[in-house]
């Protein structure tokens, strides 16, 4: 229970991530304010988003992080099952019987052609 939860949320987390990198603008996109487009940054304050972004994106990172290790752990450190394959769950077929006290198969009685029917003039 504990660990579909939290593969749950490394998937959320995973997800959030992809999102807020996403919105994230490069390096290039300063270059761009100077011509003209100043108003690009003033959605998240006069810093622009760069710090709230940044922040959001190492939480994000961090708790992804944590989620990966403990699952790491737990895969670990998984209780012992006593029957790990099929075949050794399988109850045997019978008692076990040495090859020489088997009866010999016998071989059918050879058929006699059947006879030939006369011919009529």
């Amino acid at each position: 229970m504990l660990q579909s939860f939290i593969v749950f949320v490394h998937a959320v987390l995973a997800l959030a991530i992809i999102g807020v990198v996403l919105m994230q603008k490069g390096k290039g996109a300063d270059a761009g304010a100077g011509f003209g487009s100043g108003a690009s940054g003033t959605v998240f304050g006069a810093r622009g988003s760069a710090t709230f972004l940044s922040k959001t994106t190492a939480v994000l990172a961090t708790l992804f992080f944590l989620t990966s290790m403990s699952l790491a752990y737990m895969a670990a450190h998984r209780p012992k099952v006593a029957v790990d394959s099929v075949l050794d769950k399988a109850a045997p077929a019978g008692p076990a019987v040495p090859a020489a006290a088997l009866p010999l198969p016998v071989a059918p009685a050879p058929v006699a052609p059947a006879p030939a029917a006369p011919v009529a003039p």
